[in-house]
């Protein structure tokens, strides 16, 4: 838990030159989507925690019954710094969709008193809202998201329901093929559970394959009850038609029919359907996926959270992305591990650089690989995106820590270009790789199951494997989303090497030696920076990403390639030092690590891939003595505001926000769901 951040930057989504150039047809393809995507703003707020919608009701609430003249909040009792701290927790709540940090999965509370909170609520005539949530606002009780029964937070489930009865469930969905990313469980009853899924129709649709309710041996009965969110979906499904109206082919067409099927009906065959065509879909000038798409949120990681991305690609920015592509075979097959754990035929995949106009979510990702569904991205493909005004946005006040004063120059001009590296190979060559070695609903192989491929850890023949209706997620489960960052970093760390593939991005001589140099640094500096979200009481993690990357860090330092070095007891001033000459050494091992967490994966051995990441992203005494110095460095995260479209007489028009708190609050309250 803790307060929320102050003097947060806040930046402006810059956009409307690319905007601007869109045809009247693709701004309004662009317009519907967007909307169809911040429909589902509310959908995010019921899966984050019980109190959340609510306090994004009153939130807005606020801000219009004072028409955003937020100096009618202050009185003798508030004073204008009170209204800032306001202010500030409302844009930080809004940028998170919840009161739990998007990135970290902790609470934050407000700054401002409780007292205060409460007088500017009664000026608004918003008390009787206030006191329905001033007590989850403020409560410190449970400050982490995570399964009920182990004293967390989480709207994924409700009732009194155990993380015993969630897997269980989660298994017999499985073997059923009942696909879970839209879904919500609540335990209703005594042994009475009932599985929530999104739609807009709230009976279970003529040629579904799946029976009302269903007995799960020492758990209970499970109902399946449509229609959760669905006056949200009803909507959802007819801006996704209206998109449809003015889409560019015939394979946007069928996209959009299959999202209309999935939001009306529930259906997530549906929704991997639209997938499908997503992927065949090309080039387009207007980007887009919407739906419930990663499962980082959920404690038991195979429930999606609701996100929709609208933007225009640059054309310019993709070429360098093409070109990696092109030559993506070459650098899959110098990946540490053998053919058999590799793809029979590596489909080479769409590579976008797009500037965003919507990201509906609870954060903003720097690039994207999806679709997620493993089946999906083996048989037909999948894509890779790199959000671009997102990977150049700076933060003006931004403080670098824990770095070398000689390393401060050299890392202010190339981090930007060393992040754009290492996020095109993570998404491209990370989660575009590896085969899941399956059985197949008829009994056979994806591969040769009689003489299985050899483990090169062990010298010993796989075992394990994919069984049929099992699925990565499945089988790895919270764990899963975590493993999978560390895997496509650990890619990107071995690759970033490749001067050949550094020259596509245009960095050869001294230049691409500093990039490799400084790319390094940001890895090791973004695994100390780590120990923020990790939570010394439980000793759980708080966010996939830091963790692994605090494990990748780590194998630096066991590799002697970088040191954290400090002369105080209070580690005021720890420093990192990366040894250049040692950066092969610091190669190498990312690629032993790398080899196993992938044949692990790929082979389906769990007991095995668990125990190498529990042991790897295990904190230290020596390192856990680092966090209080890390926490005292910390600064706060960037929030951005996002422009609104609106159709007026037949022409959709761009409205952009200035950037800060009320910028913030004004692009949800005229967006408002």
């Amino acid at each position: 838990m803790s307060l929320n951040d102050t003097k947060a930057p806040h930046i402006q989504l810059a956009i409307k030159d690319h905007f601007d150039a869109l045809s009247d047809t693709e701004k309004k393809y662009a317009h519907h989507f967007s909307r169809a995507s911040h429909l589902g703003t509310r959908v995010v707020l019921r899966q984050v925690s019980p109190e959340s919608e609510d306090i994004y009701n009153l939130i807005l609430a606020i801000a219009e019954a004072v028409n955003q003249d937020y100096s009618k909040l202050e009185s003798e009792s508030v004073s204008k710094e009170d209204v800032r701290s306001f202010l500030e927790y409302s844009s930080q709540f809004l940028s998170n969709l919840g009161n739990f940090k998007s990135f970290g999965d902790a609470k934050f509370v407000p700054r401002l008193e409780r007292a205060k909170f409460a007088t500017i609520a009664a000026t608004a005539d918003q008390t009787a809202n206030f006191d329905k949530v001033a007590d989850a606002i403020y409560s410190t009780d449970k400050t982490l998201l995570g399964f009920l029964d182990k004293g967390h937070v989480t709207a994924y489930y409700g009732g009194d329901i155990t993380e015993d009865e969630i897997t269980k469930i989660n298994d017999f969905c499985a073997s059923k093929t009942i696909y879970p990313e839209n879904t919500r469980v609540w335990k209703t009853g005594p042994k009475q559970f009932e599985l929530r899924i999104a739609s807009a129709d709230t009976g279970i649709a003529q040629d579904t394959q799946f029976d009302p309710s269903y007995e799960i041996p020492d758990v209970g009965t499970l109902k399946l009850a449509y229609g959760d969110s669905k006056n949200e979906f009803a909507q959802i499904s007819e801006e996704m038609a209206a998109a449809g109206k003015n889409a560019a082919n015939h394979v946007q067409e069928q996209m959009i029919a299959a999202y209309v099927d999935s939001f009306k009906t529930g259906s997530m065959a549906a929704h991997r359907e639209s997938q499908k065509f997503w992927v065949k879909d090309l080039g387009p000038a207007v980007e887009t996926n919407i739906g419930f798409i990663e499962t980082y949120r959920d404690p038991a990681g195979v429930r999606g959270e609701w996100e929709g991305l609208v933007a225009v690609v640059n054309k310019e920015r993709t070429k360098k992305f093409g070109a990696l592509v092109e030559g993506a075979k070459e650098y899959v097959s110098q990946l540490p591990w053998d053919a058999e754990f590799e793809k029979d035929v590596f489909t080479p995949p769409d590579f976008l650089s797009l500037e965003v106009l919507t990201f509906a979510g609870s954060g903003i990702p720097a690039g994207i690989n999806i679709p997620n569904y493993d089946d999906i991205r083996l048989t037909v493909g999948f894509k890779n995106v790199s959000l671009g005004n997102i990977l150049s946005s700076k933060s003006s006040n931004e403080k670098i820590t824990f770095l070398k004063d000689e390393d401060l120059p050299l890392f202010e001009q190339l981090k930007g270009p060393a992040f754009e590296v290492q996020v095109g190979i993570h998404e491209l060559l990370g989660h575009g790789t590896g085969k899941l070695l399956s059985q197949e609903r008829d009994g056979t192989f994806n591969y040769d199951n009689a003489n299985p491929p050899i483990d090169p850890n062990t010298g010993e023949k796989i075992t394990t494997y994919y069984k049929a209706g099992e699925t990565w997620g499945s089988v790895f489960g919270a764990m899963a989303g975590s493993y999978e960052e560390c895997r496509a970093e650990c890619v990107a760390m071995y690759l970033l090497t490749n001067k050949k593939l550094l020259e596509i991005f245009g960095h050869t001589g001294q230049e691409a030696d500093d990039v490799i140099y400084i790319g390094y640094l940001l890895m090791a500096r973004a695994g100390l920076l780590a120990l923020e979200f990790w939570d010394p009481a439980t000793r759980k993690w708080g966010q996939p990403h830091m963790q692994a990357r605090y494990s990748i860090m780590r194998s630096f330092v066991d590799c002697g390639a970088v040191e954290l070095k400090s002369t105080k007891p209070d580690f005021s001033d720890l420093t990192i030092v990366l040894d250049r000459s040692k950066i092969p050494a610091a190669q190498k091992a990312v690629g032993e690590y790398l080899n196993k967490l992938h044949i692990y994966k790929c082979s389906a051995d769990f007991e095995k891939g668990s125990a190498l990441y529990n042991a790897t992203t295990n904190v230290s005494e020596e390192m856990a003595a680092y966090r209080e110095i890390v926490m005292d460095s910390k600064q706060p995260r960037r929030i951005f505001v996002q422009p609104n479209t609106v159709l007026r007489e037949g022409k959709v028009e761009l409205v952009e926000y200035e950037a800060s708190e009320e910028g913030n609050i004004k692009s949800f309250l005229e967006r408002r769901v």
